[in-house]
């Protein structure tokens, strides 16, 4: 049947909806005819990671392999004690992994208490393509990654090691806010399609109790996207951001209309109002939506996200809750 007789027989005319299709939100990137530009985010100064991935992107590169070889640079960097090879242990001395990844299309991957594998990000994307599931934890994942070919190495440096020794004589725990024995790499890539992906990877708390996992490979927590909408990765003390699941609720606020920086805003002050010690750790967050805003907040002053576009590298300060 012709449109306009389809129209004639239900009694919709033109007109009526032309004028009823105002009250729903536009996608702005079509009915503009606006080409994305390719943009990656992601938690702290990590300027190398969101140049190799934004460079991959302006290379025509998708947004999935970005943000998987985004992190990877943190993951490899010997001198970021938080995430990937040389990460510090917990108190028994075992580097344990945790990351997740996120794809366009909403399929997902994590591996949790990874051992022995220096890219835990590229056995997430595995079990995300490989397997029916989406988290894989401990031997088990230490078993698949062999299986796809990985390799086990000795994630425990000479200086982490002997900075875990120093740890050993007083045993004292006790975050240390923007210094990094908590920190994750959280990133946010969008493509020149316009897809989004993310990734989020960490060797968790420095001295953690051995078993903890905290929100880095949870989704919906450290990390939480929808196509259609935008995404969102947080970073700092997972307990935290695991009992709000933050990121998804960044990314269902801003399905409503609320910007990225209020979103976040929001995420981190429902903590605020949870939390009574909230002064004493700190959480932020970081949000790309589907019209290339960015978006940050945290609780204390200190916290920077590192963005890559148009060719240009940048360290950007994030409103904070708390001035001290």
């Amino acid at each position: 049947m012709k449109r306009r007789q389809f129209l004639q027989k239900t009694g919709i005319s033109v007109g009526a909806l032309s004028i009823s299709s105002s009250l729903f939100p536009l996608n702005i990137l079509e009915p503009m005819n606006i080409k994305p530009k390719p943009v990656a985010v992601a938690t702290w100064n990590f300027q190398n990671a969101t140049k190799k991935a934004g460079s991959m992107l302006e290379n025509g590169s998708s947004a999935l392999d970005a943000v998987e070889q985004g992190v990877m640079v943190e993951e490899a960097n010997l001198k970021n004690t938080t995430v990937g090879d040389g990460g510090a242990p917990d108190r028994d001395g075992n580097v344990t992994l945790d990351a997740c990844i996120m794809s366009p299309d909403g399929d997902a991957g994590a591996v949790v208490y990874l051992k022995e594998i220096a890219h835990p990000v590229q056995v997430a994307r595995k079990v995300m393509e490989e397997t029916p599931h989406v988290m894989l934890a401990g031997e088990g994942a230490l078993q698949f990654a062999i299986q796809q070919g990985f390799k086990k190495k000795n994630l425990l440096t000479e200086s982490s090691e002997r900075a875990w020794k120093v740890w050993l004589e007083h045993k004292e725990y006790r975050p240390i806010i923007n210094i990094e024995n908590h920190d994750t790499i959280g990133m946010l890539c969008m493509d020149d399609k316009g897809d989004i992906a993310g990734a989020c990877t960490t060797s968790g708390l420095s001295y953690k109790v051995n078993g903890r996992v905290g929100d880095s490979p949870i989704i919906g927590a450290g990390l939480f996207l929808d196509n259609e909408i935008g995404g969102a990765v947080g970073t700092g003390m997972g307990e935290a951001i695991m009992k709000s699941v933050g990121s998804f609720l960044i990314v269902e606020l801003m399905r409503q209309g609320i910007s990225p920086q209020d979103a976040c805003k929001e995420a981190v002050m429902r903590t605020v109002r949870k939390a009574p010690n909230y002064k004493d750790f700190q959480i932020a967050y970081v949000a790309l939506n589907k019209a290339g805003e960015i978006g940050s907040y945290c609780i204390h002053k200190g916290f920077s996200y590192a963005k890559f576009h148009e060719g240009i590298s940048s360290d950007n300060l994030s409103p904070s809750y708390l001035d001290s």
